[in-house]
């Protein structure tokens, strides 16, 4: 009986090793970073936000501070131009949001 447990076992623990290269290629930051569809402006979470895909088209919201966009949110992912606020979309690097948070340096 022990032995038919070490066999389960053994074979159990061979088929999770032969899994793991197929779960890393699955998740992988390559793999996640496959093509999102863009944000539309007219999207009822990015008119919440207010939105934009030009940063300058937003310098009279309050929110606004010169020289903040996409690229340095601490929410946008340049691998592949995702935002954690909008994650089934890719948002424009040159855009804004009224949720724009410095990146930490």
């Amino acid at each position: 009986m022990a032995d038919q447990s070490r066999r389960n076992f053994m074979r159990n623990s061979l088929l999770g090793l032969a899994a793991l290269p197929l779960g890393a290629a699955v998740l992988s930051p390559r793999a996640l970073a496959a093509d999102l569809p863009p944000l539309d402006t007219d999207n009822p979470q990015a008119k919440a936000l207010h939105y934009v895909e030009d940063a300058s088209e937003a310098s009279d919201h309050p929110a606004f501070k010169p020289g903040s966009d996409c690229t340095n949110c601490m929410f946008y992912k340049p691998e592949n131009k995702g935002c954690q606020l909008f994650p089934s979309n890719s948002v424009a690097p040159e855009g804004w949001c009224q949720s724009w948070t410095k990146r930490p340096a």
